[in-house]
């Protein structure tokens, strides 16, 4: 789909629906083969109501959707015995699909819709991790950050589960950056970077914050990195310091920070690598 769409954002949205409906009618059709070939492999299993017309591949076709989808029996009957037993069972997982279906599907959009509106949220801070960090500096400190740490590491967790859960839920291409959960990743994850690697410990926000959000990114990217994408052969561009030393941000040396993120490359790659396999550039404020 992504190669058909060659990167494509309104072409690339299409493939979530269609993989989660495709899924859907899979399962229809499989509970339906079953139960026909059920019904053929019975013994006089079913007759029909008016009439004593053989019995075809067609009827039974006809018979288990019937009993499958609740609306009865149709133009069919079972048989005294066994097959009464089984037209009983096939009605149930027919309910029982239908039930199942239903609850899937909330449980898909209700993820999506809790992806889109973290990356609302990141977004909402900064279209960079520069910007996010120069946003978050108060003048003193990062202890702003304490609050929305907490909430976006609780919001990762849950995402990170929802994907293990539901893979389908990767195929779900937002059109815009500013609901792109791998741009919304990466802009925060090279901003924590920047405060952890480049600030003056002095000034970070709540460390065991600070820790336990980027524990969730890695438990996200670890979920996705297993299936959906691999790290970038290509190394991300450094962040723009000289923006941060500008708004009088308080910057470790040059050396301490340029190995600092020479050591987060594999990370780093891994970013990028979930961002190509969304066909969206490095976020970033160097032009």
């Amino acid at each position: 789909m992504r190669k058909i769409a060659d990167n494509h954002s309104k072409l690339l949205s299409l493939a979530g629906p269609l993989v989660l409906s495709a899924t859907l009618l899979m399962w229809i059709v499989l509970l339906w083969i079953g139960w026909t070939l059920t019904f053929a492999g019975l013994e006089q299993s079913i007759s029909p109501s008016h009439g004593t017309d053989p019995i075809s591949w067609f009827d039974r076709f006809y018979f288990a959707g019937y009993l499958i989808f609740t609306l009865g029996n149709g133009d069919f009957s079972p048989m005294e015995g066994p097959a009464q037993i089984i037209s009983i069972i096939a009605t149930a997982t027919g309910m029982l699909f239908i039930t199942f279906g239903v609850t899937y599907l909330i449980s898909i959009l209700s993820a999506v819709t809790m992806k889109r509106s973290f990356a609302v949220s990141v977004h909402g801070l900064g279209e960079s991790a520069e910007e996010i960090a120069r946003s978050a500096w108060n003048g003193e400190d990062f202890h702003d950050l304490n609050l929305l740490l907490a909430s976006f590491s609780e919001n990762l967790g849950s995402l990170a589960a929802q994907h293990a859960a539901y893979p389908v839920l990767h195929y779900y291409h937002a059109i815009s950056n500013t609901t792109a959960m791998p741009t919304a990743i990466t802009v925060l994850d090279e901003s924590l970077s920047i405060i952890k690697f480049a600030v003056l410990e002095k000034h970070h926000p709540n460390q065991l914050l600070l820790k336990e959000m980027r524990s969730s990114i890695d438990q996200y990217l670890e979920t996705l990195n297993q299936s959906f994408f691999k790290p970038s052969d290509q190394i991300p561009p450094l962040p723009d310091f000289n923006s941060l030393q500008e708004e009088g941000v308080p910057l470790r040396t040059d050396k301490e920070y340029t190995l600092a993120f020479e050591q987060l490359e594999n990370r780093r790659r891994k970013l990028l690598g979930g961002l190509e396999a969304d066909g969206r550039p490095w976020p970033t404020d160097i032009k």
